[in-house]
């Protein structure tokens, strides 16, 4: 039986479906977000399970220890991960561009690629754009493997292949599936190419961080079943002008959310800042009218911010 080929009308906002094409999407109300996407119909839709069957145990067997984190050795950066990154993960980082995700995630690689190989998938930068990047940053490492493919399908191929501790994908917008007939970053293609690495990580206990870019309203592209699927959601925050960035923790299961790391970025690369309250501080003038410090606690420490109000004769 020859397959047929169907459309069908999805917002590139929220991954809602419409039946057909309207210019405002009755969901979440952006205009101009439905575009048709053709799906093959191949009759009833099966996919491979995440984990090989197995019988149920008791919740409280204890022949199975609970997995044991890895260290990246960068504090700011395990601090938001709760301690320390799970074995079977899948963690979504996301920021606006240029923001420094691709050299935070470059940077942790280097640093675990001394516990065992790692995979860095670049499907934005060739291989020696990445490379340079690595340089510039001090991040050469024998172990850190570099790959440069944008298909799941060749991805998947490589990290099976391999024994891998650890993987990175940047971008889960620029990766797509040969099966599916949606351009790559289509809602389609971002939920099919998230669940294939979910498999992945949960079948093989590797832990995969997935990179993703962020639109102009501040909430990472493609559908939120992406941030319901994966078990950590990041977000890396800053200003372009300034040097500071913010590492912030929107959902973890594996701990509290309430953590931020801080790094400054200098030109080799990200530094982590052990004292952020003496860098928040450092140029703040001393007896000026209008200027008070306050402590704000975030996470399990607490930061002094300086507060400003302008002042002037009434």
């Amino acid at each position: 039986m020859s397959s047929k080929t169907k459309s069908i009308f999805v917002c590139q906002a929220c991954g809602a479906v419409a039946p057909r094409w309207e210019g405002k999407c009755g969901a979440c109300g952006e205009w101009n977000t439905i575009v048709e996407e053709a799906i093959l119909d191949e009759g009833p839709h099966t996919r491979p399970p995440i984990l090989e069957t197995a019988a149920p145990m008791p919740i409280t067997d204890g022949s199975q220890p609970p997995p044991e984190r890895s260290s990246t050795g960068i504090i700011e950066f395990d601090r938001v991960l709760g301690g320390g990154i799970v074995p079977g993960s899948l963690t979504l980082i996301g920021g606006d561009p240029g923001i420094g995700k691709s050299t935070l995630m470059l940077q942790v690689g280097h640093r675990l690629a001394g516990q065992g190989p790692v995979l860095y998938v670049s499907g934005e930068e060739s291989f020696s754009q990445a490379r340079l990047r690595a340089d510039r940053l001090g991040a050469m490492h024998d172990d850190l493997m570099l790959l440069t493919e944008t298909s799941v399908a060749g991805i998947t191929k490589h990290i099976k292949a391999g024994n891998y501790r650890f993987v990175v994908v940047d971008s889960i917008q620029a990766v797509y599936s040969a099966t599916i007939p949606a351009v790559p970053g289509s809602v389609t293609q971002v939920r099919e190419c998230a669940n294939e690495f979910l498999r992945i990580a949960k079948g093989m206990n590797l832990p995969i961080f997935l990179v993703g870019h962020v639109t102009k309203e501040g909430t990472i592209a493609g559908p939120r079943l992406l941030e319901h699927l994966v078990d950590s959601v990041l977000y890396f925050e800053g200003e372009g002008r300034q040097a500071l960035r913010i590492l912030r923790g929107v959902k973890n299961r594996f701990g509290s959310t309430n953590e931020i790391g801080v790094f400054e970025m200098r030109e080799s690369g990200l530094h982590e800042v052990a004292n952020p309250s003496a860098l928040f501080l450092n140029e703040r003038p001393e007896g000026v009218s209008g200027s008070v410090v306050i402590p704000s606690v975030e996470g399990s420490r607490p930061l002094l911010v300086e507060v400003q109000a302008l002042v002037g004769d009434s």
